[in-house]
């Protein structure tokens, strides 16, 4: 497996893996509809002016995450449900965390990212409620270092 950083030319297969991504890991978590409104084309909107601050992860040639980073906060880390355990997502956080990721922020009771997480080290600095998709939510705010 290779991480590097994302090209234009990724986008397509990066919309696929945030939608599948997206409806295994919130299911459980987000209402339906929401979940319907993030699709490729939602994502495909979001990579065009964010994918020059994205790393992928590439197994045999195929892209199968990514990570989002902004000024040290990880924005996104998104694996394909189907690569799942393979190290791909321990990889981009090594990644994201040699090139200073230092915060990230996920929902309350995503538990198996939190787990992720906290397993390299990651840890929970407070809990709180904001706005996302015209509701209250529970997020929870991890730094590193």
């Amino acid at each position: 497996m290779i991480v590097r950083p994302a090209r234009a030319a990724d986008i397509p297969a990066l919309t696929t893996i945030a939608e599948r991504s997206y409806r295994a890991a919130f299911a459980g978590i987000l209402e339906r509809d929401v979940i319907d409104g993030r699709d490729a084309a939602f994502f495909a909107e979001r990579f065009a002016s964010s994918w020059e601050r994205m790393l992928v992860v590439l197994s045999h040639e195929e892209l199968i995450g990514f990570l989002l980073m902004t000024d040290g906060h990880i924005d996104m880390l998104f694996m394909d449900p189907d690569a799942g355990g393979r190290g791909g997502g321990s990889l981009l956080l090594a990644e994201a965390e040699a090139r200073g990721a230092k915060s990230l922020e996920c929902f309350r009771d995503n538990h198996g990212a939190r787990r992720f997480y906290e397993r390299y080290g990651w840890r929970m600095t407070r809990e709180y409620e904001r706005e996302f998709a015209g509701k209250s939510r529970s997020f929870v705010f991890y730094e590193k270092g």
